[in-house]
């Protein structure tokens, strides 16, 4: 795959982007599927290297497989399940892997996860999965060699009352799709409330689940004895609609938006209202007014305002690194505080290097002194992550002259084409060689 994006700054980034599923409801919801034989069909699926290579694994267990890229829907039955130990290979390539945990140790009674991959933003612990399934009575072990870990279920799972030490994401994911054909009820206090946990809470009640609390950080899930196949949407991907959004206003342009979700945009226009922006939503399509004039309203008393991620409603991590690229298109001074990931903010020596400012106050913490023409110049620099890579796609389509961005496949792994998306919306881009 070639792994660099050339990009000329300067273009306005105008017209209509259509937002497909979101990233994060997509893996957790492809890995249900295990939960049944029957099939199941998952539509406005995002075309993303992370989706494929989750297709793959799913092939590999066992699964019939039948995508329809045209529709951005695919058909999935697990009728057999021929592999539990899944392959290093793709293993390798994210750390989403974990997500089939849940559902192959409720219907297969074991899994074996070899190390796995993902973006280097910080250490990713797995004791809330581990203390959750083994309430439900999965047994977790470590390879032999110690690179990877297993559950086992020596008998049916069942029920318990699970109290999460933080509210994670993925471990809430895990322990809903165990828990929704385990034996009794579950209830998981401290739960993460998420759109995209709430895309899965969705589909498992299409599949014959009852699951109470949906939205809040108190689940109670009723589980199965058998669940069935069902038709689930995912819901959209509002990190890269706020991602183009982003990439308009630091180039001045005009931006039509379909396919949003009213819910989710709620939450994160408290953010962009922070940086002086302004669109207006109809229904699922959100129009952003041309050249905007940029400003950081402060906090009470002319206070710096401080941008900081968290637990949903809260700004979602992955979300930072685009708010900082606004944040040096914005008159201004915003810190930015970074609580998830302790190195999610070492990106910004690349934004340093294009002429940005921004004080590094540690790894969790930046101050950016924005402006309404920054002096940003192209220059080469090299994706670290999915959203640090996008983040710095921005920056180059805001700045002055030629930028290389090298392992642009970083980037591919969250966002559907990139190249033929940004430009159609008219700006300089394209795809070159290793």
């Amino acid at each position: 795959m070639s792994d660099s994006l050339r990009i000329t700054g300067g273009q306005p980034i105008s017209g209509v982007h259509v937002v497909y599923g979101n990233k994060n409801a997509a893996l957790p919801m492809l890995a249900a599927t295990l939960l049944t034989d029957e099939p199941v069909v998952l539509e406005n699926l995002p075309l993303i290297e992370d989706v494929f290579t989750t297709l793959e694994l799913l092939e590999a267990i066992g699964a019939e497989v039948a995508l329809d890229r045209v529709n951005h829907k695919v058909t999935i039955c697990a009728r057999n399940i021929a592999l539990t130990s899944l392959p290093p290979k793709l293993c390798a390539k994210m750390r989403a892997t974990i997500l089939f945990a849940g559902p192959l140790v409720a219907r297969a009674g074991r899994i074996e996860i070899p190390s796995t991959g993902g973006d280097p933003i910080g250490r990713r612990r797995i004791d809330t999965h581990i203390a959750g399934l083994g309430s439900l009575g999965a047994v977790f072990s470590r390879t032999p060699d110690g690179s990877g870990y297993g559950f086992a279920a020596p008998a049916p799972l069942k029920g318990a009352d699970i109290i999460l030490d933080e509210a994670s994401v993925t471990a809430t994911e895990n322990i809903l799709m165990a828990a929704a054909s385990a034996e009794g009820v579950t209830s998981i206090y401290n739960a993460a409330c998420e759109p995209h946990v709430q895309d899965l809470c969705a589909m498992l009640t299409a599949m014959g689940a009852q699951i109470e609390g949906v939205g809040t950080n108190r689940l109670v899930i009723h589980g199965a004895k058998r669940l069935h196949g069902a038709t689930a949407a995912i819901g959209s991907d509002y990190i890269d609609a706020a991602s183009y959004i982003v990439a308009s206003l630091v180039t001045g342009g005009e931006l039509t938006v379909k396919g949003v979700s009213a819910r989710d945009f709620g939450v994160l226009g408290k953010a962009f209202a922070k940086f002086g922006v302004k669109w207006t939503l109809d229904g699922n399509v959100l129009h952003l007014p041309a050249k905007q004039p940029l400003a950081v309203v402060d906090d009470f008393g002319g206070a710096i305002p401080k941008i900081e991620d968290g637990i949903w409603p809260s700004v979602p991590s992955d979300m930072m690194s685009v708010l900082i690229v606004l944040a040096i298109f914005t008159e201004g001074t915003t810190l930015f505080f970074e609580k998830m990931f302790e190195s999610r903010m070492y990106f910004v020596d690349h934004l340093i290097n294009m002429g940005a400012k921004i004080v590094q106050c540690d790894p969790h913490r930046i101050v950016v002194i924005g402006s309404h023409n920054p002096a940003l110049s192209g220059c080469r620099v090299s994706s670290p992550d999915i959203r640090a890579g996008i983040a710095l796609v921005i920056a180059a389509l805001g700045a002055k002259g030629e930028s290389v961005i090298q392992n642009a496949s970083s980037i591919d792994r969250g966002y559907e084409d990139v190249v033929g998306n940004l430009g159609a919306l008219g700006a300089s881009v394209k795809r070159e060689g290793c």
